[in-house]
């Protein structure tokens, strides 16, 4: 009968529908490698050359005096009475960040410290790729050495991990198990330091992902571990997506969750009253509420900036390409917020107590001789133009096994219930003593712990999927 049929042809296509949806799951799994390139012009018919190069940080004496001059005519605003650093860089201290920076600093000195590790260059889709290396000084008898990559995010740069590397690399010198020795390379982000810019529109997250993977590929790890904070996190969370056959595993000190359900939603109205009901444990509600002060108005106060720089990155980027104090006070002021929130109550923004003046000078020095700044704020407007949730990568969970380190001071808490939703294999969650954003350098210890705890279990439990 044509009702027969008609029923026969509704169950055929919804069959053909379930089949479909059942099977394309099952492909979205992975992410596909971004084949891009970012050089300049069109782009040559010749092989790319594979070669990797030592590198060296290297300054001019005309440089320096450039800088200095800049330094020695630098205006200053008054700041406001008692403002602290609730409208920004304070400039009476800054004043002593410029005196310090012209008088005491020795950029010489820092130099050697930034080359005190092995540095290399290679051309990947087009742009040359700069990355730190280091293999561990002694291996225990039997022992080989675990491939980490570990990615900065803004405004930080590889030099975030020099206190770390150490600490990964030569565990027993420093008082950790050697049960686990890492073999440590830091690539700088294309556009961030001494990374060649990309020259085309859309170099977003996943480009990034997918030229470190040919990177690691490159020097031969077909097996790695990585981990990332920051911009680091997502980079680091991408690759995961694009080779999880790869990643035996991904360590995080930051773990945001874009695509939010009902339930998110939920959980932030109810969470504090029925904790256990969306799986949150004690502090995770000590840190999140209440949810209007501590997560919508934290982060409308203090995500200007991206809003800046996801739309209009160049015009704000002039500015700080050619003013270093400028470029120090912008910089400085999320070293400061983001150690600590409260951090906005002092007249020095607290900058001192996690840090020297060395270190943050460094970082902001290689934001001033590469001349990067731009190219590092662009990122912003290349991952986000397009409208939070959009992308294919935020629709796709994490299967590669993953630690989560999450500190007390990080400006956004997403809780483990959260996390799970995104990274369905979440062997370690711990929250952390102390600490923010910047935890490699200002926590090194307490990461490397983090990290070396994280890998013991990925390898004892073998739960990596070896294809």
């Amino acid at each position: 009968s044509l009702a027969g049929i008609m029923l026969l042809e509704v169950f055929l296509l919804l069959g053909t529908v379930i089949i479909y949806f059942l099977l394309s799951k099952k492909k979205e799994e992975t992410l596909p490698f971004k084949e891009g390139w970012w050089g300049k012009g069109q782009k040559p018919d010749t092989e790319e050359d594979t070669t990797i190069w030592p590198f060296k940080v290297e300054t001019t004496e005309e440089e320096l005096s450039d800088l200095f001059r800049r330094l020695d005519q630098a205006r200053f605003t008054e700041p406001l009475e008692n403002s602290c650093f609730h409208y920004g860089t304070n400039s009476v201290y800054l004043r002593k960040v410029v005196s310090y920076w012209k008088n005491q600093f020795n950029w010489k000195k820092q130099v050697e410290v930034l080359n005190k590790y092995p540095q290399f260059k290679t051309k990947i889709q087009g742009i040359d790729i700069h990355f730190v290396h280091i293999k561990p000084p002694r291996l225990p008898e039997g022992q080989s050495a675990k491939p980490l990559l570990m990615v900065h995010g803004w405004p930080g740069s590889f030099y975030e991990f020099y206190k770390i590397i150490p600490l990964l690399t030569d565990p027993a010198s420093h008082g950790l198990s050697d049960e686990h020795v890492f073999e440590v390379i830091c690539p700088s982000i294309p556009g961030y330091g001494f990374s060649e810019a990309p020259h085309k529109k859309d170099f977003n997250s996943v480009s990034a992902a997918s030229i470190f993977y040919e990177l690691m590929l490159r020097l031969g790890f077909n097996e790695f571990y990585a981990q990332g904070g920051d911009w680091g996190w997502l980079i680091c969370t991408n690759l995961a997506q694009i080779a999880p056959n790869h990643m035996k595993g991904l360590h995080l000190n930051l773990a945001s969750v874009t695509n939010m359900g009902f339930v998110h939603l939920l959980s932030v109205l109810l969470g504090r009253y029925l904790p256990g009901l969306f799986g949150f444990q004690d502090e995770d509600v000590k840190r999140m509420f209440p949810f209007l002060k501590k997560g919508l108005y934290r982060i409308l106060l203090e995500s200007g900036y991206a809003h800046i720089q996801a739309t209009k990155p160049d015009t704000v980027g002039c500015g700080l390409n050619d003013s270093p104090v400028g470029l120090a006070a912008y910089i400085l002021e999320k070293f400061s917020t983001w150690t600590d929130t409260e951090f906005r109550d002092l007249e020095d923004g607290g900058l001192e107590r996690k840090f020297n003046l060395d270190d943050l000078l460094t970082n902001i020095m290689i934001y001033w001789v590469s001349g990067c700044i731009v190219s590092s704020m662009r990122f912003y407007k290349e991952n986000l133009q397009k409208g939070i949730g959009t992308q294919k990568h935020e629709r796709l969970t994490v299967q590669v096994p993953t630690g989560i380190a999450s500190f007390p001071h990080e400006v956004m808490h997403t809780p483990q219930a959260w996390a799970q939703k995104k990274y369905t294999n979440i062997v370690s969650f711990h929250f952390m003593p102390r600490g923010g954003h910047f935890a490699a350098l200002e926590e090194p210890e307490l990461l490397a712990e983090d990290i070396l705890q994280f890998v013991g279990k990925v390898e004892k439990e073998q739960l990596w999927r070896k294809k």
